[in-house]
């Protein structure tokens, strides 16, 4: 019977000291990265486009999604991200005597409300194309470029499409026609002085102490705070916090270990006392007169 009773006293506390470990697991253990992406807001662009040497007009519409660049510093360029595809089943047909050789694609972005800014362009390239058949847009993004000279908050919209073997020589105008319900983008510069990075050269005042202060720890200190006690013997006191093992969201929990080891005294404990009662047997009886 005192063996049963063991038995069950330390399958008893092994539980209760498993469950304990459970509970108390460190919060940082349970902590799930979340990884959420941006999207890219899109709208559509209504185009009226004219041929040069034609008189005939093309409507169409062109899907466009506008990438606002992370960072813009006065004085840097910096770069608008243009992607487009047509919409509603439209497409811009190349004229009857096809397109130049070397023709590309010059998007434009407008940009309000920030003084000595109004535009930023790029050029994408584009596939050869037979006498009025659709000209494909570039599938990959293009990078509508600029400089800010000055900082504050701006508004982006997409703006025209022109096509030709130059910025400045256009075979095909498309302007915007409903440009006051397109998509707007929020674009901010920042000047350059105003970026928060402090010269290298700037010291300050404290580096003209003299190198033999003796607040001056030497290199070589071993993280260590050494002295001794009132009997002569030496101590070593660690400076700074002990080391988790992953910083203060990772790592053991001391409690845990503290806990799980004083379960196991008890255990211990209690499996021997019943152990020395078992020893010791029945005490003498008295004999039946």
């Amino acid at each position: 019977m005192g063996v049963a009773l063991r038995v069950r006293s330390v399958l008893s506390v092994t539980v209760l000291a498993v469950g304990l470990v459970l509970l108390l697991q460190p919060a940082g253990a349970a902590v799930t990265e979340v990884r959420q992406d941006s999207g890219v807001l899109t709208g559509i662009v209504e185009y009226q486009c004219t041929t040069t040497g034609s008189a005939e007009k093309q409507d169409i519409k062109v899907e466009v999604a506008l990438t606002m660049p992370a960072t813009a510093t006065t004085g840097e360029q910096m770069s608008i991200g243009w992607q487009g595809t047509y919409a509603e089943g439209t497409g811009l047909k190349a004229p009857a005597t096809g397109l130049t050789t070397g023709t590309g694609l010059y998007a434009y972005a407008s940009i309000s409300e920030l003084p000595g800014l109004t535009s930023a362009t790029g050029v994408g390239t584009l596939t050869t194309v037979a006498a009025n058949q659709v000209i494909p847009l570039p599938t990959v993004s293009v990078s509508l470029k600029t400089t800010p000279s000055n900082a504050g908050t701006a508004t982006v919209r997409p703006a025209a499409l022109n096509f030709g073997t130059a910025a400045n020589a256009p075979s095909i105008e498309c302007e915007v026609q409903n440009r006051a319900a397109l998509t707007t983008y929020p674009l901010t510069v920042t000047a350059a002085d105003q970026t928060g990075t402090e010269p290298e050269t700037d010291t300050g005042t404290e580096d003209t102490e003299p190198e033999t202060d003796a607040e001056t720890e030497p290199e070589s200190d071993t993280g260590t705070d050494t002295g001794t006690d009132g009997n002569g013997k030496v101590r070593q006191t660690p400076s700074g916090p002990a080391a988790t093992g992953g910083g203060g969201e990772r790592g053991p929990d001391g409690r845990v270990f503290l806990l799980t080891g004083s379960l196991l005294i008890l255990t211990a404990t209690t499996g021997l006392l019943l152990r020395h009662r078992a020893w010791r047997g029945p005490g003498p009886t008295k004999p039946v007169r």
